[in-house]
């Protein structure tokens, strides 16, 4: 099997780790330190995680979602092709290098949703959308972590704290929809999406070949709808 190459590496902000942009073949990857965040060769989970918001949305066309992650562009490229052409994506990457790679040939994997009139950069903390959301939104996408207990960034905890999923409510429309990935199923996120008042579902997304921690191919998603 090829070895896998160093393209291009950044430090991550706020943080003393270093994120990594590695090939091997046509095979891109992005790594924080030791840890594979995603690859350009699956993707299904994170394509998921925007199709299963959008079908539990009742209005599509000028719907205004938040993608709380870059990564290599397929939930936001996922995002674009289910809303109108009055709908925006708003995703918010807090390491420039990620966005830097996606105008390059990460994102043409994706077919360079980056470059849609319909989306929006923002270059920062996701947090900082959900705390102070410019208008309410119809969908809160969370993919900035391997999952609510493996954080790539400790900050990033607030996310999934009680305060943290109550802001994400008040910050939705009445039936929005906050969706979170996770490598690993957790109960008390479970708990704490229905302490915030959200109708939780929990679901399993099997990917065969896809590598995991316990080898099966299955990420998690929660989408969790604020109440009318």
């Amino acid at each position: 099997m090829r070895p896998w190459n160093i393209v291009d590496q950044a430090d991550v902000p706020d943080d003393d780790g270093t994120i990594y942009l590695m090939l091997r073949g046509r095979e891109y990857a992005i790594y924080v330190d030791e840890y594979q965040l995603m690859t350009n060769r699956q993707h299904g989970s994170e394509d998921a995680l925007a199709d299963l918001a959008c079908d539990r949305l009742a209005q599509l066309n000028d719907a205004r979602i938040l993608v709380g992650g870059l990564g290599m562009g397929f939930t936001l490229a996922a995002a674009l092709s289910r809303i109108g052409p009055a709908g925006q994506v708003t995703v918010a990457e807090l390491m420039p290098a990620i966005i830097h790679w996606n105008h390059g040939d990460v994102g043409k994997a994706a077919d360079c949703p980056i470059r849609d009139p319909r989306t929006v950069v923002y270059e920062g903390d996701v947090a900082d959308l959900v705390e102070h959301p410019p208008a309410p939104w119809s969908a809160i996408l969370l993919d900035v972590d391997n999952g609510p207990n493996a954080l790539t960034r400790p900050n990033n905890g607030w996310l999934y704290t009680r305060q943290g999923l109550k802001k994400a409510k008040a910050a939705l429309i009445p039936g929005g929809v906050l969706g979170i990935w996770s490598a690993h199923d957790d109960e008390s996120l479970t708990r704490r999406l229905r302490g915030a008042g959200f109708a939780e579902e929990m679901i399993c997304h099997t990917e065969p070949g896809r590598p995991t921690p316990d080898g099966s191919g299955t990420h998690v998603l929660w989408m969790a709808k604020k109440r009318r």
